[in-house]
């Protein structure tokens, strides 16, 4: 591979740590909002709504005009629309004088970059002249959970030492970031997956029986990933009595932590093991994690169940990509966007439905873990439904 496209892959890199800024550093801050600017919860909840929602928007659009736009364009502004987004987290509640709006339009503006950001970095990465697609994939993936826990120790820290009152100049921190790369990315090679107007339309592939299934796996896997993860810190706290951003750093962290390094471990091994074999055997471990999890009568083995599963999830999200890439080589920015889409669906199903259980059953956080569990089992069986088919043979091949 040229020197030029190891740019590429460092680009894309810096761009899903961004990916894991823009999603998990305000949400450090909600306390904060709500204390500084007297803003209800209600309110505060609806920033995270409006996040999930306009990056469900942006994945639309993205799959109709990255093509003829180009990725370049798209790709440059995504990061602009980040940087703008933090910024406008410390500046817009200011200059607006009306501070929810201004936390809604900051929202909005790095919602549209993060979006932008989870279509079109895969396929980049995707159609980088790398020996193995399905260790860069993964490898790629696996800089979002390098990106969450740095974000979150970073910003701890920061907190620790100089004061949550000065969150503001983090914020403007942190918005150096996606504007480094967006200047990085006018400067890196740039291929495509197919040539404009080559790739399958929306419509064709809804028309392919093997893309529903496809788009199944990606729901159930960020449903399985998210399931647990949304509730990882809760466990922590739990399971170890200590304060909240104790309870954060031991249990959503360790689950990221074991995610990325799920990932990196396929992207050293790839070539070794199958990427099908490789997901049916995480599928597998990550079941067992929610039995643990649910039936363990210690808090501390639970604590573990939720290690064990950021360690089972991590190949799933990629591995889903590696496995549609192969399996319909026109599908183009179209296909990934599709696939973000369901990821993005499965993400907020999985802790809805651990939500609603929880509320409705005795048991509380347990039981609605062990009626998630369908999502694996879900998985298992597409892959196993896969497995039959004479091309998925060729593309685990």
């Amino acid at each position: 591979m040229s020197r030029g496209y190891q740019h590429t892959l460092v680009a894309s890199y810096i761009g899903y740590i961004t990916q894991a800024l823009i999603n998990n550093f305000a949400p450090l801050l909600f306390l904060t909002f709500q204390n500084n600017y007297g803003i209800p919860l209600s309110q505060i909840t609806m920033l995270v709504t409006v996040n999930f929602l306009t990056q469900l928007v942006t994945d639309l659009v993205a799959a109709r005009v990255a093509d003829r736009i180009g990725y370049r364009t798209c790709i440059v502004a995504a990061h602009l629309f980040s940087a703008i987004g933090l910024l406008g987290l410390a500046l817009f509640p200011i200059l607006l004088g009306n501070a929810y709006i201004g936390l809604l339009l900051a929202v909005i503006c790095y919602a549209i970059g993060g979006g932008i950001i989870e279509v079109l970095i895969s396929p980049i990465v995707e159609a980088c002249p790398t020996p193995s697609k399905s260790a860069a994939m993964s490898l790629l993936h696996s800089f979002y959970c390098w990106g969450y826990a740095f974000v979150v120790i970073i910003s701890t820290a920061f907190f620790a030492l100089i004061g949550i009152d000065h969150w503001r100049i983090l914020a403007i921190i942190w918005a150096l970031l996606p504007l480094y790369n967006a200047v990085y990315f006018t400067r890196v090679p740039i291929a495509t997956l197919t040539e404009p107007g080559a790739g399958m339309s929306l419509k064709g592939l809804f028309k392919e029986k093997q893309f529903w299934l496809f788009l199944m796996l990606m729901v159930c896997a960020g449903a399985s990933e998210q399931a647990v993860s949304q509730w990882s810190s809760a466990f922590a706290e739990a399971a170890l009595h200590v304060p909240k951003m104790v309870g954060d750093l031991a249990g959503s962290c360790l689950f990221t932590l074991l995610m990325g390094l799920s990932r990196l471990l396929h992207s050293k091994s790839s070539r070794q093991i199958q990427p099908y074999f490789y997901m049916l055997g995480s599928i597998l471990l990550c079941a067992v994690s929610y039995l643990m999890i649910s039936l363990s009568p210690w808090p501390v083995l639970a604590l573990v169940g939720c290690g064990l599963c950021g360690l089972s999830v991590g190949i799933l999200w990629p591995g889903v990509f590696s496995l549609s890439a192969r399996h319909f080589p026109m599908g183009g920015t179209a296909m990934f966007a599709l696939l973000a889409l369901g990821g993005d669906l499965g993400c907020s199903a999985g802790p809805t439905l651990v939500g609603l259980i929880a509320d409705a059953s005795t048991e509380r956080l347990t039981m609605g873990i062990l009626t998630a569990m369908v999502f694996p089992m879900l998985f298992f069986a597409g892959l196993l439904l896969l497995s039959k088919t004479k091309r998925t043979e060729n593309t685990t091949g």
